[in-house]
């Protein structure tokens, strides 16, 4: 099996770590010692931190990324996951949990314990739109679980992925207001977007944009992991008496997929048999586990979705490989993560740590129908061939892709259930496991808990477990009512009747409502591959009794009509209570028009940038279009110049002006594909001061892009098109991960002015 295999290459340290920290230490746990009461003080004026109730846990909440419920070991996957498997072993299996089906909501509604549209965060925040329901603006009125932690006593940190952050609230001046550290997080370590690459992120530290050191050895997920491991002990020694709350919420298995050589190594010829082979075997390891019930039906693959036996040859190598990174990723998470644990257990904090591990902010991804090994080009609607991927097959997972596995992929790692990702109306992309671990608390460890659960249950229990209720006020803002409930009655009885009877889902437009076990959801228009402006409204409905069809296999819409009826009626008040409507399906078009929501930058002017370590973010800097002109004005040292002027992006696509040898080189490379890639050439520049002009012109394909020094034209070119360069800008300084020169301009760089 993988996960011998794997404990024979190292991970014997992880594999134990179950049975380790079934060990009592008294003598550790005495040492530190669980969190005290507030002392008595003689201070009369001082003002007085609250300290929560005594013996508070500490909390741990992780939640990966784009995480199916068939891809972990946990759950009968094929990723050898054995810290969430020692977890398991130590705590809880939840077997009926659910999320919103995307990224920013479930997280929306994790922090906040509301259901993600009564927050505002409808869909994620890059397609926001001015309705109440959908514009990405955490309220006042739902103060974070950490927040209310925070003001309770707990020392508070985030570190990974934060996308809830408005886009337009990102620029380099903020305004912060949505910024972990104001959602009451002491300490943020991470990145502000709905993705980055984990050999080059784009990191930032509470407020303040850093660069992570470049090494060839660097990748982010051991990174988060070391500065966790830091946080904890440098808080644990601050003062024990304050019980911690950390949120870990890494990249992974988001796009792009990256790993380390020697983990993707472990993985050659785990994934050869195929998808259909795999979502067979995934099956029956989840029945003989008893994490699915004995009586659950397998899903049919989707239609579009080809048998794996269909492929050519270089398809399945190409596919396989593409798979083998996703599976090292995560399992290389899982083992940062052990670190972590590890060093809770030798500080004998574990046993009185309450963790969540929520795996997956939404089931795994089916976006990417034909894998990609550079995600840029799919924000271009640009998708390449087989053939165009396939002389990148070796360097897939390395730093010099930042790609996807194929659809097929996503759907065998939801197993056992139909669809992924983005749609709402079945189960695919809303259930996700969870394992809830706390060994001074739960007694019943290892065993399954089959009750109806949803994320924003995820804050109530937290509460419930720490004594700490909630406040009516806010710095002084009234607070919306909680929306989830505690899960905490579910610890010491496997068979307690559900909490949580009702619960709506909507996503995009496809939505779905559940009610005592029955579920009613509507017919997706197309696969999350396929970009759609189909009517929600006349998307048809079906129905499922969940008592007795777990994976959501039979149709009994035409046979119950009346409940479906009912369901329907159910959803539609929610839909109005919760600020659902109106419904769109339309991601592409509100993703592209960035007119629906406010942006950094005014659509139109002049923006001028100054030279420094600045990063600007991509809604910070002028996107290209028709009339886009950026005026750079240099001054040359010497005739011989090197460095970078202005640049946008990174290795996946990018726009630079540079000096070499004092000679002016504009590089327009939106997709990293020579198809797109224009070069301007100027000629050596004398010592002194120069203005270097870069205009995009034309109202329609072909475009024209124009070098000018001084005012005089040196060079210009065709564009087919015209494509937004994604990533962020820096003047006068090397991009991020970039192919540019590696040190500052030699030149004195005294801003570029840019006019759209």
């Amino acid at each position: 099996m993988m996960l011998d295999t794997l404990t024979r290459m190292g991970l014997a340290r992880l594999i134990t770590l179950s049975s380790l920290v079934m060990l009592h230490l008294p003598a550790a746990i005495a040492q530190a010692g669980p969190p005290q009461a507030a002392m008595s003080t003689r201070w009369r004026y001082y003002p007085e931190r609250a300290l929560p109730p005594k013996g508070a846990p500490n909390i741990l909440l992780i939640m990966t990324d784009d995480v199916g419920f068939g891809a972990t070991s946990t759950f009968g996957g094929p990723i050898p996951t054995p810290t969430f498997d020692a977890l398991a072993d130590r705590g809880l299996r939840y077997n009926t949990f659910h999320t919103t089906a995307m990224c920013s909501p479930s997280r929306a509604a994790l922090l906040t314990g509301r259901n993600h549209h009564a927050v505002g965060y409808g869909a994620i925040s890059n397609v926001s739109l001015d309705e109440p329901g959908y514009i990405s603006v955490i309220p006042k009125s739902a103060a974070t679980v950490g927040r209310v932690l925070r003001d309770a006593g707990y020392d508070t940190a985030w570190f990974g992925k934060n996308h809830n952050t408005p886009e337009w609230e990102l620029g380099a001046m903020g305004p912060f207001d949505h910024w972990p550290n104001a959602m009451g997080f002491d300490y943020f370590y991470g990145f502000n977007a709905a993705m980055t690459d984990q050999r080059s992120p784009t990191l930032t530290e509470n407020r303040n944009a850093i660069q992570p050191p470049n090494t060839p050895e660097y990748f982010l997920d051991r990174d988060l992991a070391d500065r966790m491991i830091h946080w904890i002990n440098i808080q644990h020694t601050a003062d024990a008496r304050r019980p911690f709350f950390a949120y870990l919420a890494p990249g992974t298995m988001h796009s792009p997929q990256q790993a380390p050589a020697d983990w993707i190594a472990r993985f050659r010829g785990k994934f050869d048999a195929g998808w259909d082979k795999q979502r067979e075997q995934i099956f029956a390891r989840q029945k003989a586990m008893g994490v699915i019930p004995a009586n659950a039906i397998l899903s049919p693959r989707p239609a579009d979705i080809p048998a794996w036996d269909s492929l050519g040859a270089d398809q399945r190598r190409l596919y396989i490989r593409m798979m083998e990174t996703a599976a090292a990723q995560l399992s290389y998470m899982d083992f940062q993560l052990g670190r972590v644990i590890e060093n809770l257990w030798r500080s004998g904090q574990l046993d009185n740590t309450l963790i969540l591990f929520v795996q997956g902010d939404n089931g795994s991804s089916l976006e990417t129908f034909f894998g990609i090994t550079n995600e840029g080009l799919a924000f271009s609607n640009s998708f390449p061939s087989v053939a165009e991927m396939m002389p990148d097959l070796d360097k897939i997972g390395s730093r010099d892709t930042a790609g996807q596995y194929p659809a097929g992929w996503g759907w065998a790692l939801n197993t056992p259930f139909p669809w992924g990702k983005q749609i709402a109306s079945h189960l695919g992309g809303l259930r996700d496991g969870l394992v809830i671990s706390w060994p001074d608390r739960i007694q019943q460890t290892g065993t399954i808990r089959s009750q109806f659960h949803h994320l924003i249950d995820i804050a109530p229990t937290i509460y419930e477990a720490t004594g700490i209720k909630p406040p009516a006020m806010v710095d002084g803002v009234e607070q919306q009512p909680i929306d989830g409930v505690s899960m905490v009655y579910t610890f010491d009885n496997p068979s307690a009747p559900t909490h949580r009877r009702e619960q709506y889902f909507e996503m995009l437009g496809n939505r779905g409502y559940y009610k005592d076990g029955w579920w009613a959801g509507t017919t997706p228009a197309a696969g999350p591959w396929k970009f759609t402006k189909a009517d929600p409204n006349q998307f048809p409905w079906e129905l499922y009794d969940l008592n007795t069809d777990y994976a959501q296999t039979a149709n009994l819409a035409g046979r119950n009509p009346g409940k479906l009826e009912e369901l329907r009626r159910d959803f539609d008040a929610a839909a109005t209570r919760y600020h659902v409507l109106p419904l769109s399906s339309d991601l592409l078009g509100r993703a592209i028009d960035h007119s629906l929501r406010p942006g950094v930058l005014p659509s139109s002017g002049k923006f001028t940038y100054y030279p420094g370590d600045t990063r600007y973010s991509v809604m910070a800097w002028p996107s290209i279009a028709p009339g886009w002109t950026s005026v750079s004005t240099v001054d040359l040292k010497s005739k011989r110049d090197n460095g970078p002027i202005f640049g946008q992006g990174g290795r996946f696509g990018s726009m630079s002006l540079t000096l070499d040898d004092g000679k002016p080189v504009f590089v327009y490379d939106p997709t990293a594909r020579d198809r797109e890639r224009v070069v301007l050439n100027g000629v050596p520049l004398s010592p002194g001061k120069h203005e270097l002009t870069i205009r995009f012109s034309g109202s329609k394909a072909p475009y024209r892009v124009t070098l000018f020094a001084d005012g005089r034209e040196v060079d210009s070119k065709e564009v087919g098109r015209l494509i937004r360069v994604r990533g962020e800008a820096f003047v006068g300084r090397t991009l991020l991960d970039a192919p540019l020169p590696s040190e500052p301009c030699e030149c004195a760089v005294e801003s570029v002015v840019i006019t759209k």
